[in-house]
């Protein structure tokens, strides 16, 4: 390591005044202190905002849930409230890491880190949710920018994220047995503006919407519609886990099952 100054923001807009330049926000820091590690970044000032408790907590207000950005993958996978408005969700964040990287990892991170293996920016994208800042507010559509890029600009924080509960959700993925990251992983959600496939872990260019998928799925909401139901292999990645073929098939079996799962 090296040397770095170390601030712990009271606030949200604490945090934003110490966000300057070089400086980088950590909260659970499952990404940023490794490649501190590795000096794939060298950050001249660490700002934590773990400790903000305006950036924590889930409400469920009717159909509208929102979930603070310094919300752990631990507690949206546990909450009671969550499980009954959207337990597709839960499910998704009790397959993240291991029970350390759980119990430290929040969803505004992962968010705003967005890998392009990471499982939250999947779930955004399918339930049509707000990403909110400090600033404004953004649709997932507008926030995932392509790898590890996002529409978030100097200064802006991820505050909370936003959606109405779906009628129906289910999440599935093929996962890398040693990172538990996705190879491939689909989320399925339908709701009153109809149903949305979008998929991690396999898009050159980051997360995506399959509108193959929906549309088979608009005409029939049913694991059977997606028998011969097929995704371009041009715009998948190839790499040492998995070719861009066997990803597009593996698309299409990660949807069949989530979307027998929220039959279920």
């Amino acid at each position: 390591m090296y040397s770095v100054n170390y601030h712990r923001a009271a606030s949200v807009a604490d945090a934003a005044k110490l966000a300057k330049g070089d400086a980088k926000l950590v909260s659970g820091g499952m990404t940023l202190i490794p490649a501190m590690k590795t000096r794939l970044a060298a950050p001249s000032d660490l700002v934590d905002i773990s400790r903000i408790d305006a950036l924590k907590g889930i409400k469920v207000s009717g159909k509208t849930v929102t979930i603070g950005a310094a919300t752990t993958h631990y507690e949206v996978a546990t909450s009671d409230k969550l499980a009954k408005a959207c337990p597709a969700l839960s499910h998704l964040a009790s397959m993240i890491g291991d029970p350390a990287v759980r119990h430290r990892g929040t969803i505004g991170g992962s968010i705003a880190n967005n890998d392009p293996a990471a499982d939250y920016p999947a779930a955004m994208l399918a339930l049509g949710a707000t990403i909110v800042t400090n600033k404004r507010q953004i649709a997932a559509e507008k926030f995932f920018k392509g790898l590890f890029e996002t529409a978030l600009k100097d200064g802006e924080i991820v505050t909370a994220v936003t959606f109405t509960a779906p009628a129906k959700a289910a999440y599935e993925k093929f996962r890398n047995p040693a990172s538990r990251y996705a190879i491939v992983g689909v989320f399925v959600a339908k709701g009153a503006d109809g149903v949305r496939v979008a998929v991690t872990g396999a898009g050159d260019d980051g997360v995506f919407r399959s509108r193959e998928l929906e549309t088979a799925l608009a005409k029939q909401f049913d694991a059977a519609a997606l028998t011969s139901a097929k995704v371009p292999a041009r715009a998948l990645m190839t790499d040492m886990h998995a070719s861009a073929d066997y990803r597009a098939h593996l698309i299409v079996v990660m949807a069949r099952r989530a979307v027998a799962a929220a039959n279920a």
